[in-house]
């Protein structure tokens, strides 16, 4: 199994106590533990969440309430969110939810068990469809959000926050189904954002980065930062009809 030592300790504490708990409350019922996401890369954030998948072949109120508490502390001390996935619902849960999938797919460390991921694929439909779901859902509630908090800039930058996470997920897909992928869905959104060549751009990227980071925003920038998140997923779905 891979480890976490080289995440924070107080991370690594987290993982290792609440993996330990797992096993004890769901026994044979617990096929994988899967750590996806920032933290399966190394590269966690004090805004970070901690994002484990626990695979199981059932799920029942004694595990439950045996997990209650690990997770309470988890999510206390370490940002910690769990996933509970059941193995028949894990092929369904790939196809219909593509994107986040395929960059779990990606970014990801088995602390438990073998890899749930190991023998699936996501069809070409599946991914533009998948894509499309993803930034329309992300444009209507940047707006409305826009709308509701737009005097309120603290507000807003945890909505752009918020908003790089999805975003950047999905200039990894697109990339991959254009035939050459980014090294990280980081990289992938600055890679399509630069290619545009405005230099405006670069500020967004800055911006984005630093609400994903602090979630915060210097005073001025969080409302035209949101409008240009707004247009670039206008400009992302753009490049996804391209590939209908």
């Amino acid at each position: 199994m891979q480890t976490t030592h080289d995440l924070p300790a107080h991370v690594d504490r987290v993982l290792e106590e609440f993996v330990a708990a797992a096993r004890q409350a769901c026994g044979d019922a617990l096929l994988s533990v899967v750590l996806y996401g920032s933290g399966a890369e190394g590269k966690l954030r004090a805004t970070s969440d901690v994002n484990l998948i626990l695979v199981l072949t059932e799920f029942t109120p004694q595990m439950a309430d045996a997990l209650r508490d690990p997770l309470r502390v988890g999510q206390a001390a370490a940002r910690l969110a769990v996933m509970f996935l059941l193995e028949s619902e894990v092929s369904a849960a790939v196809n219909a939810y593509p994107v986040k999938y395929l960059d779990i797919i990606h970014r990801q460390r088995i602390l438990h068990g073998r890899n749930p991921f190991a023998d699936l694929s996501v069809s070409r439909n599946a991914s533009l469809f998948g894509l499309k779901q993803v930034l329309l859902n992300l444009r209507l509630r940047l707006r409305s959000q826009y709308v509701l908090r737009g005097l309120n800039e603290e507000q807003l930058a945890l909505v752009a926050a918020d908003a790089a996470g999805p975003l950047r997920s999905c200039a990894a897909t697109l990339l991959e189904l254009e035939g050459h992928p980014a090294s990280s869905p980081k990289e992938a959104l600055e890679q399509i954002a630069l290619s545009l060549e405005d230099p405006a751009w670069r500020d967004v990227l800055t911006h984005l980065s630093e609400a994903r980071e602090t979630r915060r925003l210097q005073a001025g920038v969080a409302g035209d930062t949101l409008f240009r998140l707004m247009k670039l997923t206008d400009l992302l779905l753009s490049r996804v009809d391209s590939l209908a």
